[in-house]
């Protein structure tokens, strides 16, 4: 298979994104209603960004090489190591960009980062059942459905189920080194 270079690249979220980031958030309101709630305000993402302290988390943004604009977002959420190794996935597009695969570039990115350089064994992404556009992102990436959470998160006002979908690493694999030997 030959390997094309990517449109995209990932860029670690920092406070200086504070602007662009809820400016794009709040371009992209209908596009993320009622699937998700970002920061759209200085308060919000200050806020929003010490979930990033302790490493637990990591962010960034999915910029597009050509121009430089951001054309979504990917956080790797509850990073646990020991024997399960796995973190779940936040992700969304930003209506400037949404529809010309551009997130489908930066997951792929993750995958790798999250695979090869943190090790992770395994990722999950939780979708609400009618958000039909994340659910066919993640088939093309080779997810696999595992099952529905009923009221998995509290989002737009209420307890909204969510379809868990997973990805493990490919093999062969190295394991972080908190992976006990047996």
């Amino acid at each position: 298979m030959i390997k094309m270079p990517s449109r995209v690249e990932l860029c670690p979220l920092t406070l200086a994104d504070q602007d662009e980031f809820c400016a794009l958030v709040r371009a992209s309101a209908e596009l993320h209603r009622p699937w998700m709630q970002l920061p759209a305000s200085e308060a919000e993402f200050g806020d929003w960004m010490r979930r990033f302290d302790d490493g637990a988390n990591q962010g960034f943004l999915v910029r597009v090489r050509e121009t430089g604009a951001a054309a979504g977002m990917v956080n790797i959420n509850s990073i646990i190591r020991g024997r399960y190794q796995g973190a779940s996935l936040g992700y969304a597009a930003f209506a400037p960009s949404a529809g010309h695969g551009y997130m489908t570039e930066g997951l792929t990115a993750i995958l790798g980062y999250a695979f090869t350089d943190l090790r992770l064994h395994r990722l999950e992404a939780n979708i609400q059942p009618a958000n039909k556009a994340s659910l066919a992102l993640v088939r093309r990436l080779g997810f696999r459905y595992e099952g529905l959470s009923p009221e998995y998160l509290y989002i737009d006002g209420g307890w909204r189920d969510h379809e868990r979908w997973a990805v493990t690493a490919p093999t062969p694999w190295t394991p972080d080194p908190s992976l006990p030997p047996r």
